[in-house]
């Protein structure tokens, strides 16, 4: 369980990692019950281990009694979607994304999948380019070597493989990452609902 005093993840990190975990929910039921597994266990916590897990560790290992806090519980403020929903929003425009993700494609030959795939691919890439600047994690080419020293941002880098010791790790790069330097999207108009993804259209 993360410290409460770890520093926040950046604005771009939590944006890519809540696209992550909606795609890895979404295809993945064994990782979507493990991931609620994990909601339910931490709602059910009571209070002052939900607030501070370590200090309540250290303190039954010691066998001394916490001394007695004043707590004051807060309820979290509700995340903020509203970008998340407009890059959303935008990959539907551009690229049918949310069509071709909603859409029951078993029945289908892998030609028509394959042509579907191309035209989204196509648009995604256009609303992405147009509103993202992205840039890899890592300079060197997949493949190289590379070598992390002690300190390395785990936020940046995630080991895969057999994995054991410690810093320095000296291993083969197989995927350079990515990440956001820069995010421009649309202002709202007034009277914007976030939520509506793409209007219904109706022919007359």
């Amino acid at each position: 369980m993360a410290d409460l005093h770890d520093p926040p993840l950046p604005w771009s990190t939590r944006l890519w990692f809540a696209f992550a975990c909606f795609f890895r929910v979404l295809f993945d039921p064994r990782f979507a019950a493990r991931a609620w597994q994990a909601r339910e266990a931490a709602a059910a916590l009571p209070p002052a281990e939900r607030a501070e897990p370590q200090k309540l560790e250290r303190a039954r290992k010691s066998g001394a009694a916490p001394a007695p806090e004043a707590v004051s519980i807060e309820p979290a403020p509700a995340p903020g979607v509203s970008s998340a929903l407009q890059l959303l929003s935008l990959l539907q425009r551009e690229g049918r994304l949310v069509d071709f993700l909603e859409q029951d494609i078993a029945s289908f030959g892998d030609a028509d999948v394959g042509v579907a795939a191309r035209m989204v691919h196509e648009g995604c890439r256009k609303a992405l380019r147009s509103h993202a600047k992205l840039a890899p994690v890592r300079r060197e080419e997949e493949g190289a070597k590379v070598t992390l020293e002690s300190g390395y941002n785990p936020s940046e880098i995630k080991l895969i493989g057999n994995v054991s010791g410690s810093a320095p790790y000296r291993g083969a790069l197989r995927h350079r990452g990515w990440r956001v330097d820069e995010l421009s999207l649309p202002t709202p108009v007034a009277g914007h609902d976030a939520r509506i993804l793409a209007p219904a259209e109706v022919e007359l």
